[in-house]
C-alpha cells in the first residue's frame, strides 16, 4: 500500500464531504503534525474561532479558508531548509515519542514523524523522508538494513532495551496464567 501525502489526503476528504474533511483535519493536526489550533492559525491567518467551528462540524469552510488551511499545512511539512531527522516507526512508538525537537550538541534538530503499519509502508516512508529533506533516519531494526540500501542518508536503528525485556516478561506471566 503506498502512502498518500496526509495534505492530498485531506483535499480529497474536502471533495467527498464536510464530515471526511473535519476528521482528516483533525486527525491530521492530532497525529500527523501534533500542532495546536493556534498554531494553525497563526500560519493561516484564520481566526482560531472559525477554525473551532470549522472543526466541530459548525461551519463549512469556502475555498479561500480551505487554500489558507493546505497552505498553512505545506508549511509545517516543508519548513524551508530547515534540517530534520525522520523518525519511520509504527503509531503507538510515535505516541511515545515526547519531544518533536531534539537539541544534539548545541543545535536543535526537528523530528518529523512517518507512520507505518507494514515494513513495505516503512520502505516507502523512508524513501519519501529522504525526498522531502532528511538529513538521516530512525527505525526499526527489521528494515533498516534494507533502507540503509535505499536511500543515501544515514540511518539510525531504534534498540528498544526496556520495552523487549518487559515484552519477554509479559509474555511470562501470560504464559504462567
Amino acid at each position: 500500500m503506498a502512502l498518500v501525502d496526509p495534505i492530498d489526503r485531506l483535499m480529497r476528504a474536502a471533495i467527498i464531504s464536510d464530515e471526511e474533511f473535519v476528521t482528516s483535519l483533525n486527525d491530521l493536526l492530532r497525529h500527523d503534525l501534533r500542532i495546536s489550533v493556534r498554531e494553525l492559525s497563526e500560519k493561516s491567518g484564520i481566526a482560531q474561532s472559525s477554525l473551532y467551528k470549522i472543526l466541530h462540524g459548525k461551519r463549512s469552510p469556502n475555498l479561500s479558508t480551505l487554500r489558507s488551511i493546505v497552505r498553512a499545512l505545506r508549511q509545517f511539512y516543508h519548513v524551508g531548509a530547515e534540517d530534520f531527522i525522520g523518525l519511520i516507526a509504527a503509531r503507538p512508538v510515535l505516541e511515545s515519542v515526547e519531544e518533536r525537537v531534539a537539541e544534539i550538541d548545541g543545535h536543535r534538530m526537528r523530528v518529523r514523524e512517518y507512520p507505518v503499519h507494514t515494513m513495505e509502508d516503512a520502505i516507502v516512508a523512508a524513501v519519501r523522508a529522504e525526498r522531502e529533506g532528511a538529513i538521516a533516519i530512525v527505525c526499526a531494526p527489521i528494515v533498516s538494513s534494507i533502507i540503509e540500501q535505499l536511500v543515501h542518508v544515514p540511518v539510525a536503528t531504534i534498540i528498544p532495551r526496556e520495552s523487549v525485556q518487559r515484552a519477554i516478561e509479559l509474555a511470562a506471566r501470560k504464559a504462567w496464567l
